[in-house]
């Protein structure tokens, strides 16, 4: 195994005898070492084998410029999801987790806070992933000395959903399957409505990501009901009633009777989408 390329004296991508590349991690790994060197194995933390060529070029990338133990605590991060959710994550969550924990870090220096408005969505459907990220949040406190607010914990929960949405859906015909409802969704919107929707709106975005999550949920066992959701769903039914009759139009055309907690989220989502026109 030798040395191909230098990020720091911690940092390197490394070449097997296979003449495959890979980045590894350790502590002074490239210490007064120079490209084309063997690479001393015992000093070998962590390895990260990128299958896709892309994820793998940009995490590469990635590395010039972020800080080691930025990446180290990413790695440690999707470890432990791995291990918690017992699910497959596609390669590009070291790209996109690493990626965004180091800008959420340059924010909070230059005192800039963001909220995640899904936050809610995030605790109420998928609450092992939002655990994991409140554990990531400890990790990073633990090892970097910084503190993140709850939202980042749901940030975090947001990119490892997507992980394993995008990993779940590698084969094209169910991506563009998903994409063709999501549109025919969009269209039911806006023919209800008789609107053009601002796709740059935050509402607009808000809302499709709502449904790519609503589509990776929609085969599993269904929510059960609860009377405090029954009650919210009957407020919204009696305050929004266009919204809540389009989203009757979107459970018509799914086929599939939809639990209380999935209708109250979808026609709330209809509301703000169309409000913003």
């Amino acid at each position: 195994m030798i040395i191909k390329k230098i990020f720091n004296n911690n940092a390197i991508v490394a070449e097997g005898s296979d003449r495959h590349e890979f980045v590894v991690m350790g502590c002074g790994i490239a210490f007064k070492k120079s490209v084309g060197e063997k690479i001393d194995e015992k000093l070998i933390e962590k390895t990260f084998v990128l299958k896709g060529k892309d994820a793998s070029e940009k995490f590469k990338l990635l590395l010039e410029d972020v800080p080691t133990e930025y990446v180290s605590i990413c790695y440690d991060i999707i470890e432990y999801a791995k291990n918690v959710l017992d699910a497959k994550l596609n390669d590009y969550i070291y790209v996109t987790l690493t990626d965004h924990v180091s800008n959420c870090f340059k924010m909070i220096e230059s005192g800039i806070s963001t909220h995640n408005p899904l936050i809610w969505e995030i605790k109420k459907f998928y609450p092992k992933e939002f655990k994991v990220g409140m554990k990531a949040i400890e990790f990073i406190h633990d090892e970097l000395g910084k503190n993140l607010p709850e939202d980042e914990a749901a940030n975090i929960a947001l990119h490892l959903i997507n992980a394993q949405i995008n990993n779940s859906l590698n084969k094209a015909p169910d991506a563009a399957k998903q994409a063709k409802m999501i549109q025919d969704i969009l269209n039911i919107v806006k023919y209800t409505y008789n609107i053009v929707l601002d796709e740059k709106s935050i509402s607009y975005e808000r809302f499709v990501t709502h449904l790519r999550f609503f589509f990776h949920r929609l085969d599993k066992v269904e929510l059960s009901d609860t009377s405090d959701e029954d009650f919210l769903l009957k407020q919204v039914r009696e305050k929004y009633k266009k919204a809540y009759e389009c989203m009757l139009k979107v459970q018509n055309y799914l086929g599939k009777e939809l639990s209380d907690e999935e209708k109250l989220y979808l026609t709330v989502h209809i509301q703000r989408v169309s409000k913003k026109n």
